[in-house]
Order: C-alpha cells, then sequence, then structure tokens
C-alpha cells in the first residue's frame, strides 16, 4: 500500500517572525496546490497599491460594484507579477480553473473577471497579481528551515477579515503566543 504524500493545499504558510526576505516578511500565504512537483500559493495579506477599479480600468472592463471599486488587488507573490489570480468561492465553471476545495478555485482566465464586471461573479473574490512559488522538495526544505509555520486554512480569514488582520488571525489558529516562537532550528 502506498502512502500518501503530506499536502498543504488549503492551508495557511505562515512565515515565521524572523523570515528574513523583505518579500515574505509577516506573509500569509494561501497554498492552492501542493505535491511531488512543488508548490504554489497566493500572498493573501499585502495589498498591492492598486485598487480593483484601477485593474479593471487597465483591462478595459467596467466596475461598477461600488463595495469592489475600493477593493485592494493583492501583491500574490514575485512569480508572473503582470498576471492576475482570482481566488474565489463559490467554484463556477471559469475556463481556466484549480479546483483548491469543494468550496474555493483558482482563476486565472479573463471570464471570471468579465462575470464581476456583469454582477454575475462569484460572492467572495481576492484578486492578486502573481504567485508564489516552489520547486520539488523546496517547501518542505524551507518548513523544516523553521521558515514557515502551516496551519489548516480557513476562508472567513481569507474573504471575511481586513488584510492587515489575517496574519494574526492565521497566527491565533495555531492555539499559542507567537512571541513565545524561536528562530532557531535545533534537535534534541
Amino acid at each position: 500500500m502506498e502512502s500518501e504524500a503530506l499536502s498543504f493545499s488549503d492551508h495557511f504558510l505562515i512565515a515565521m517572525p524572523n523570515m528574513a526576505d523583505p518579500l515574505f516578511a509577516r506573509s500569509l500565504v494561501y497554498l492552492c496546490e501542493h505535491g511531488e512537483h512543488g508548490a504554489m500559493g497566493l500572498i493573501i495579506n499585502k495589498p498591492s497599491g492598486i485598487a480593483m477599479a484601477q485593474l479593471f480600468d487597465q483591462i478595459d472592463l467596467k466596475l461598477e460594484q461600488d463595495p469592489l471599486r475600493g477593493e485592494s488587488v493583492f501583491f500574490g507573490g514575485p512569480v508572473q507579477p503582470d498576471r492576475g489570480f482570482v481566488l474565489h468561492s463559490p467554484v463556477c465553471s471559469w475556463q481556466s480553473s484549480l479546483l483548491v476545495t469543494d468550496d474555493i478555485a483558482l482563476t486565472t482566465s479573463k471570464d471570471v473577471l468579465i462575470a464581476v464586471s456583469e454582477e454575475r461573479g462569484p460572492e467572495q473574490l481576492l484578486v492578486t497579481l502573481g504567485y508564489a512559488g516552489w520547486s520539488a522538495g523546496q517547501l518542505e526544505q524551507e518548513i523544516a528551515d523553521n521558515g514557515w509555520l502551516t496551519v489548516k486554512a480557513d476562508p472567513s480569514i481569507i474573504f471575511g477579515l481586513p488584510a492587515e488582520q489575517r496574519y494574526d488571525a492565521a497566527m491565533a489558529l495555531l492555539g499559542f503566543d507567537p512571541a513565545l516562537l524561536s528562530g532557531d532550528v535545533g534537535h534534541a
């Protein structure tokens, strides 16, 4: 009987307080895919400085929904920073979607944004430019080197909290005070 490899899909990666890489310091990553070929996820707590209205203008779509116009587009990671990624719930049948869970999908095709502009898009969405990626074994090594904490993702943190509260809310899922963490790696 083959054992199934550990997958962190639908988990949060929480940057350890000692994360030296400025791109990932205090980052909360939602992992969309993780397997033997590597991992990909979106940083969900770093606004890019671009509002949804600006993004829609750039791709020649109208965005009439007032609440969405001022929402931030997020810096999803350093890979393909000129490409949009839409994390959304519920799952619908868009041209290019990765099913993460029964309720959450990642879509990269423009049809989801067209649907949003026509007020028939998903109920909950988070739009990023770029994503975070790891080659085979790289993420596992970073976790072993004490770079990341992992915890099962909570969609209410992704879609229901302001960006500046997401990191601490994900830390709270771990059930301990992050101030007690040490950045040192060691063996007993």
